[in-house]
């Protein structure tokens, strides 16, 4: 039986922040799932919870699209999202899949159960030891091995015992900054070949994240009596949150 590499990608990205008084997280997180071509029909995964543990030793539960998912229905390309959520810390040491009781998997057009204790009780725990920076995308990749993963028992029902690879990538950059005087209301805008817009906060602070790497124009638009204030040439660079410091409005 030959390898399945079933990817899940992980989007790592800081918060585009608000002014509301309440900050979002620093570090939300979007799971996305995606997979390549294997000898199965199918391979059906009943997924119930995604959570993340940060190095805080803090585990926080994220908004999951739950649903049982065919991983070859996302090849070539393909991926879905999965799960939102976020860590207020900036490492992430650990992802748990908590699946549920609805999994199969389909061989030579006959469906079987597919069973996973682990997943159903403890869930499954990917050790990941990823150090994030505010504002950085990263994609974290489940390199999943169907050969290694699903075991076939003596009776010839299936069982999952997963064997997973995490591979991590930063995919963008940022940029952030402070605005002065602090409490000022202001909308503050980056343009390259597209335009990004976030608010700053109550504290005066601003992220603009998951910008792909190039130059860019900021603009903060304040409320009266404030001036407009104009920056160019901002080099963003993957995997870098670029700090453009505090910007003194007149």
């Amino acid at each position: 039986m030959k390898s399945v590499p079933v990817f899940l990608g992980i989007l790592l990205l800081s918060a585009a922040v608000s002014s509301c008084n309440k900050d979002p997280k620093t570090y939300p997180v979007n799971v996305r799932m995606t997979d390549v071509p294997g000898p199965y029909t199918e391979v059906n995964i009943d997924l119930k919870e995604v959570e993340l543990t940060g190095n805080d030793g803090n585990a926080v539960t994220m908004d999951v699209n739950a649903g049982v998912y065919n991983l070859l229905d996302f090849s070539n390309g393909m991926d879905t999202l999965i799960a939102t959520g976020g860590l207020d810390v900036s490492e992430i040491q650990q992802i748990r899949l908590v699946l549920g009781s609805n999994n199969t998997v389909v061989v030579d057009g006959v469906s079987h159960p597919l069973s996973t204790p682990s997943a159903e009780q403890s869930g499954l725990k990917l050790q990941v030891h990823q150090t994030l920076e505010a504002g950085v995308l990263y994609t974290v990749l489940l390199d999943f091995d169907a050969n290694k993963s699903i075991l076939v028992e003596g009776n010839g029902s299936y069982k999952l015992k997963p064997v997973i690879r995490t591979i991590e990538t930063a995919v963008s950059g940022a940029i952030r900054g402070k605005i002065s005087p602090v409490g000022t209301l202001a909308v503050v805008t980056v343009v390259s070949d597209l335009s990004y817009t976030s608010n700053v906060t109550s504290g005066g602070d601003f992220i603009l994240i998951g910008l792909p790497a190039g130059i860019y124009s900021l603009t903060v638009t304040p409320a009266s009596p404030f001036n407009e204030f104009t920056q160019d040439n901002i080099t963003v660079t993957t995997g870098v949150t670029t700090n453009v410091g505090t910007i003194v409005l007149h």
